[in-house]
């Protein structure tokens, strides 16, 4: 105990022990320090690799953006031009080869069937095109 009684058989007088027993306070600390010791380089451990060396140069060329555009009645617009009836997919097929390949964005209007944008996405997939995306209105 660290604060405890004296030998009664010493002087005959019961006093307090006030002084504090040390022992447990080193053992604890002792226990803490090889705990450290053992976790420190586990946590530190890494494995040394020699990489490679990359020259590559980063790309510049940003791609073409093809907006696509459907109104209420089902009316293809590319790039604010009207589509002839039939002619997306060939407009379509011509722009899926290109490097880098353009992004297409698609705006269907509000009361447009979804149809029609379906029709868009689909003929889109079968070019080839991989950069689909859908421009809207955020809410106010």
């Amino acid at each position: 105990m660290a604060f405890g009684l004296q030998d009664s058989t010493s002087d005959g007088d019961s006093e307090v022990m006030n002084e504090i027993n040390m022992t447990p306070l080193v053992d604890v600390m002792l226990v803490l320090l090889i705990i450290f010791i053992i976790t420190v380089p586990v946590m530190k451990h890494a494995v040394n690799i020699d990489l490679p060396q990359a020259s590559a140069q980063t790309q510049h060329i940003k791609p073409e953006t093809i907006s696509l555009s459907v109104d209420a009645q089902g009316t293809y617009f590319w790039n604010q031009n009207q589509v002839p009836d039939g002619q997306l997919s060939t407009l379509l097929q011509a722009e899926a080869p290109k490097e880098p390949q353009p992004e297409l964005h698609i705006r269907g209007d509000k009361a447009v069937r979804y149809e029609f944008v379906a029709q868009a996405m689909g003929a889109a997939q079968q070019a080839g095109l991989r950069k689909i995306g859908f421009i809207t209105e955020p809410k106010i």
